[in-house]
């Protein structure tokens, strides 16, 4: 799709957590004006063609803290938005992830029509955005939405170790909430704790 002349932002939109068995789902969100033109010539080294998810998290850290900074330089947003796992085990993760979609989009100033939306996976973004692309594999092809990766997977890293200091006993900070065999076995042994998406092992 060929980005319309009103047109003045792009936003890459991803998530992360979608399938931990604990903690919130987290959406990021990366925008960036045309007026500061190739987004790319900004993001010098940027390995594109790389799942984001696949980057060592020590990477993944150093290329959060430059997108932020990034963002203070050329006045990019970089936003983050939580579902917690009340709502996910409430209203399921899909309800979740649309919650936190239209929780970035609402910080947005202006018009729907003056952003064009590519969003990873089976995504999707308000009808009012009618300038939307659903990209599979999206954070591979397309270098904004693995910037909102990033923003996402990272903030909600930082977020799991935190819970982690509440929840001691669960290795969150390991595992980040994903189904590994430590985290089941920690669960066989304890219990589910208020952390928990009791959804997932009903």
């Amino acid at each position: 799709m060929e980005i319309p002349k009103e047109v003045k932002y792009l936003v890459g939109i991803d998530e992360a957590g979608r399938g931990a068995l604990a903690g919130p789902v987290a959406v990021g969100m990366f925008v960036w004006s045309l007026e500061m033109g190739e987004l790319l010539r900004a993001v010098p080294g940027y390995p594109v063609g790389c799942d984001s998810k696949k980057l060592t998290p020590r990477k993944r850290e150093r290329w959060f803290a430059f997108l932020i900074d990034l963002a203070k330089r050329t006045g990019a947003i970089c936003q983050v938005s939580f579902v917690g796992e009340s709502y996910i085990d409430r209203a399921g993760i899909v309800p979740a992830v649309t919650k936190g979609i239209e929780a970035c989009l609402d910080k947005l100033p202006g018009e729907p029509t003056e952003y064009f939306l590519k969003l990873d996976g089976s995504l999707k973004a308000p009808e009012k955005f009618i300038y939307q692309n659903t990209i599979i594999k999206g954070d591979e092809k397309e270098p904004i939405i693995s910037f909102a990766s990033i923003l996402a997977k990272v903030s909600r890293d930082k977020k799991m170790i935190k819970m982690a200091d509440n929840f001691a006993d669960y290795g969150l900070e390991k595992h980040k909430g994903y189904g590994t065999k430590e985290h089941f076995a920690k669960v066989a042994e304890k219990g589910l704790s208020p952390c928990h998406r009791r959804s997932y092992f009903a």
